[in-house]
């Protein structure tokens, strides 16, 4: 555990109050945050992602906002080597957001499977019974997976087809491994936080969330983009475009926020934190000094 660099993570589902306890500890602590957000990585898309405003990320340095355009890749590997190097330069590093993935992927890593051979890839995507020829070569992983998870599916018979090896496997040996960091977590979380969720539409539409969609749409970025069907953008988009009216497009916003944050809680439970309702202040304190030191 000493040998590995070590990070504070503050995780949690949305409108738990991340972002306001990463920003008091790196003012404290002099840390840098790093964030653990799938959707702040997005330029242009800043209100309906409750981004840390410019004056918030001057008061305390923020690595993994603004990285792309609406338009361009990023995935897990990616923030994994974006925090790694932060990591690596020395700086006191705080973990702040409510990807569950990205989060376990810089503790744990990824597994190392072959890159997605689009022909092949294809050719699985076309075929009806991939359970079936999923428990041909992989009876373990199989048994895991719904017969109608079709992207697990064909990954796991795509893997085996390009490696020979089976992906069961490859996650069996992954699991052994040590930690990549030595992570000390909370997951943040609250008891009214449906409230918090609805009010924190509200607030954005108040700021301008709609013509935050509007300009995104006007600048050619498709409704079909991945970022674009996130929450919130897609139900505005249907406002904007199909004329679904704004009023049931906020409440859908509120409610498929709401449902989102369920899985979010679920994601959490795998990271094996401590989850700390409520008054936050003294446990991220003490999480903070096991992390860093005295201030």
């Amino acid at each position: 555990m000493a040998d590995r660099p070590k990070v504070l993570v503050l995780a949690g589902p949305t409108a738990a109050g991340k972002t306001a306890a990463a920003l008091w500890v790196g003012e404290k602590w002099g840390a840098t945050v790093v964030s653990a957000d799938a959707m702040q990585v997005y330029r242009g898309m800043d209100i309906g992602t409750a981004k840390v405003t410019p004056e918030e990320q001057a008061r305390v340095p923020h690595v993994g906002i603004d990285v792309v355009n609406p338009d361009e890749p990023f995935d897990a590997n990616d923030f994994v080597a974006l925090a790694d190097e932060v990591i690596a330069s020395g700086e006191r590093v705080i973990v702040a957001g409510g990807t569950g993935f990205y989060i376990r992927a810089l503790i744990r890593g990824l597994v190392q499977t072959p890159a997605v051979d689009p022909v092949l890839r294809a050719e699985l995507e076309a075929t009806a019974d991939l359970h079936a020829i999923l428990r041909e070569v992989d009876p373990v992983l199989a048994d895991r997976l719904h017969p109608n998870d079709r992207v697990r599916l064909v990954r796991g018979i795509e893997v085996f087809r390009q490696s020979g090896r089976r992906l069961s496997d490859l996650q069996a040996e992954h699991a052994a491994q040590p930690d990549r960091v030595a992570a000390v977590g909370l997951c943040l979380d609250r008891s009214d936080l449906y409230a918090r969720i609805d009010q924190r539409v509200r607030m954005m539409m108040e700021q301008g969330y709609l013509d935050e969609v509007k300009g995104l749409l006007e600048q050619g970025y498709s409704r079909t983009l991945k970022p674009m069907q996130s929450l919130g953008y897609r139900h505005l988009t249907s406002h904007l475009l199909d004329g679904m009216p704004l009023q049931e497009a906020v409440r859908l916003t509120q409610r498929d926020t709401r449902r989102f944050s369920r899985k979010q809680r679920t994601w959490m439970n795998t990271l094996q934190f401590e989850t700390v309702f409520e008054d936050h202040r003294e446990a991220v304190e003490k999480a903070a000094v096991e992390a860093f030191g005295a201030p």
